[in-house]
């Protein structure tokens, strides 16, 4: 398999190695009929990897319907997927196909399975067992030839253990797995889509492109893009329509410094649209005002304190056993891996006069970790308690360069 001819085909860019492998399991898993779990964050391309798996499958012939399972009322949900006789509740003036019936012989999307009602999740797991249905109102077996491939923003298995998903239908889905990596963790493909969302943009609407001076890119891709590829696409196409103008054909590119881009990047997480912050009126409502960032400042010289504390705790072996930790919420299990670490205070050495922000304060912490094992970057993510991975990430700019 050519993987650029498959991207390229797709419309799909970057070069990251995990995003690679999930294509090659897509096209692995493709021609073996098996129903497929895509994982995977909001934003980050799901459907497109059902229509790579529909494509490379012997139902390429035959349709792909694509379902919200989260768009539909909870009461229809039943109906959407099954179709529904004559008469069968208020407003059912006709007999009506399903998708099950429309996508027979052909493949069905289930995007945002974790939104089915239990009892939906019944029926479906009986359909993949048997292929057998029945409409809403109707004591009618019928039959159906689908392939499933379903995918989700969250981790089913701990719905699993909250009693939001059924175990058996879990077990029935992710038996093949697709896991498609966030943006945050493909850094140097930010700024491919960067550059190809604002080609297009300018190829649709006449504008010049924008590109990025090297501090820009760095700037770009410090920001963790919480929407993935669908935020970073209107953030571009926003960021366009604001600093670009018209082509000319003297003019056809505008290049941005950090400096210049630095005004326009969201300030929020969720919030794809570039704001400008005029200084001569004060913080807006994206900015932090003055008390904020005392408790912030006061927040950070608590933590260092403790972190102090837990270093002379250390050096006595006065450790107090671990707290038990509370049930963790949905915003908590939707991520596998946090974005920050809890600092490590074998190698927390730092003044207690020199004033750092959290990122610099990783930036030192990292340092003294590489500099204790010789620039070991395995070792030293062991230290601090991170992935190899994150560490690289997070690395200051002078290791950037340095070979590995």
């Amino acid at each position: 398999m050519d993987l650029q001819a498959l991207k390229n085909k797709y419309d799909i860019i970057g070069n990251d190695p995990d995003l690679g492998e999930a294509l090659e399991t897509a096209v692995k898993f493709a021609p073996t009929g098996l129903s497929i779990l895509i994982q995977g964050e909001s934003g980050v391309g799901k459907e497109n990897f059902a229509r790579i798996i529909h494509q490379y499958s012997p139902r390429r012939n035959a349709p792909l319907f694509a379902v919200n399972c989260g768009a539909f009322a909870k009461e229809l949900v039943n109906s959407e997927l099954f179709g529904h006789v004559k008469g069968s509740f208020t407003g059912s003036t006709e007999t009506r196909k399903g998708y099950f019936e429309d996508a027979n012989g052909g493949t069905l999307f289930l995007d945002e399975i974790a939104e089915l009602p239990l009892e939906s999740q019944t029926l479906l797991l009986r359909v993949l067992q048997s292929g057998e249905y029945r409409k809403v109102g109707s004591n009618k077996i019928e039959h159906t030839d689908v392939r499933i491939v379903a995918a989700t923003n969250v981790h089913l298995y701990e719905a699993v253990k909250r009693g939001k998903f059924r175990e058996d239908l879990y077990f029935r889905l992710s038996a093949a797995q697709i896991r498609i990596p966030p943006l945050r963790d493909r850094g140097e493909d930010i700024y491919l889509l960067f550059r190809k969302f604002s080609a297009d943009f300018s190829d649709a609407t006449g504008m010049c492109k924008v590109s990025l001076r090297p501090d820009a890119i760095r700037l770009l891709a410090s920001y963790r893009w919480p929407g993935n590829i669908r935020q970073l696409k209107g953030f571009t196409e926003s960021l366009t329509a604001l600093v670009s103008e018209k082509i000319t054909p003297t003019r056809q590119r505008i290049e941005l410094s950090a400096a210049e881009l630095r005004p326009f990047m969201p300030r929020e997480e969720g919030d794809p649209i570039p704001v400008v912050y005029d200084s001569s009126k004060g913080p807006t409502s994206g900015s932090f005002s003055n008390d904020e960032r005392q408790a912030i400042l006061k927040a950070i010289f608590d933590l260092r304190r403790d972190v102090d504390e837990l270093r002379a705790r250390m050096d006595r072996k006065e450790l107090p056993a671990p707290a038990p930790q509370p049930p963790r919420d949905n915003a908590e299990w939707q991520s596998e891996e946090p974005e920050s670490f809890e600092v490590p205070s074998k190698i927390v050495d730092l003044p207690p006069e020199k004033n750092l922000s959290i990122k610099e304060t990783e930036e030192e912490l990292i340092r003294k970790a590489l500099e204790k094992y010789g620039g070991n970057r395995k070792k030293a993510s062991e230290e601090l308690g991170m992935s190899e991975r994150n560490l690289y990430r997070k690395l200051p700019e002078e290791y950037k360069k340095k070979k590995k």
